[in-house]
């Protein structure tokens, strides 16, 4: 156990002046096990790219079961003639000049099974994500909703769309196309949701904003709270949300380096710091809380009472490796599933026979049962 308590520590104690972002690269806690210690890893899905294309950032991804794994993309990116040397498949091997052009806003919602083959392509829908010009940011289902709808967050649209589950109707728009505001009914680049299991909303907004906006089932707004700055209840870009069975909310705010935790009124109760930019958060059935860091390129695993007890990853663009995990998931055959913004790829994880099962990202918490139309 000591090279695990060696690398808590090590995450943990790094601090809001760590080293800048761009230097996620560099290993920087040589006690932490890589995610291969405990899954094997694979390639997934198959490309869907077009001809000549490459999938651009992996902004999310959503595990509804094996056969059914919901990915959004940032668009495509033109391939150049001549491909580097260690061109891996993913965006993370191209040079700079290549992965900053501007991406053609295709694919950007598909839907695929476990053994990654591609199934629906919500091409419909692409349209929409061209008012901001930078694609998706979150894709979830809400736990509680038997018809379950597909949410997603387009924060560059500063809009949050809602689709019925087979992805053929806009059931519901919230916040005004390319119009920001902090106001009831507009957004400030929105990053997540998450709900509870009356339907109650909360979104976290965002990148401009720096608060939680709280909305019924339908939409209306309830209450909002927080601003930016550094103090209980204040954000630095909260970008990841989630809401546990006590009906506790947890927030990602990323650029404070912290969980902060509150009740569903937006009374603060908590903060656990030094956690160097999580970026997205999950709430497990078995009522962990796991965090991708995405400045170490690592997950975290705490109680609900911000106890660390897991860390693991290391970055770069290795199999296996990560490159700024935006997004994850796990299906009901414990499968991991990471997508990387950065990277622009999604690994699968397949836990290793015999391996310590609280190493493993537990199992989100269960849709409701699936009513049919």
């Amino acid at each position: 156990m000591r090279p695990l308590l060696l690398a808590v520590a090590a995450v943990f104690g790094v601090g809001l002046l760590a080293p800048p972002a761009s230097l996620q690269d560099t290993p920087r806690n040589p006690y932490t096990q890589p995610a291969t210690a405990y899954y094997d890893v694979a390639a997934w899905p198959a490309s869907f790219a077009s001809p000549g294309y490459i999938r651009a950032s992996n902004s999310g991804i959503f595990v509804e079961s094996p056969d059914r794994i919901y990915l959004i993309s940032r668009g495509e990116i033109k391939l150049p003639e001549q491909l580097p040397a260690n061109f891996n498949g993913t965006i993370s091997t191209l040079p700079e000049q290549v992965t900053r052009q501007k991406a053609e806003l295709r694919n950007c919602i598909i839907v695929a099974d476990s053994r990654g083959e591609i199934l629906e392509r919500w091409s419909q829908h692409d349209h929409l994500f061209e008012v901001g010009g930078r694609g998706p940011h979150r894709i979830k289902i809400s736990p509680y909703d038997p018809e379950r709808h597909v949410w997603v967050v387009d924060d560059s649209g500063q809009q949050i769309y809602e689709f019925s589950h087979d992805g053929k109707q806009l059931v519901m728009t919230l916040g005004e196309a390319g119009v920001a505001g902090n106001d009831e009914r507009h957004f400030g680049r929105p990053t997540d949701i998450a709900w509870l299991p009356d339907g109650t909303i909360f979104v976290a907004d965002g990148y401009a904003n720096s608060r939680i906006v709280k909305l019924d089932k339908n939409g209306k707004f309830l209450s909002s709270w927080g601003t930016r700055g550094t103090g209980p209840g204040q954000f630095n870009l909260p970008h990841g949300i989630d809401v546990d069975r006590n009906r506790r909310v947890y927030v990602a705010d990323a650029h404070n380096s912290r969980v902060q935790v509150f009740d569903e009124h937006g009374k603060f109760l908590d903060q656990w710091p030094n956690i160097w930019r999580p970026d997205v958060l999950m709430v497990s059935a078995d009522q962990h809380v796991w965090v991708a860091a995405g400045a170490t390129d690592m997950m975290l695993k705490f109680d609900l009472n911000g106890k660390p007890l897991a860390a693991w990853g290391k970055p770069g663009p290795a199999a296996g490796a990560f490159h700024d995990i935006h997004g994850f998931g796990v299906d009901s055959t414990g499968a991991f599933y990471a997508s990387e913004a950065a990277g622009g790829r999604t690994q699968k994880f397949t836990p290793k026979p015999g391996v310590d099962q609280a190493m493993l990202v537990g199992s989100q918490q269960p849709l409701s049962i699936l009513k049919r139309q």
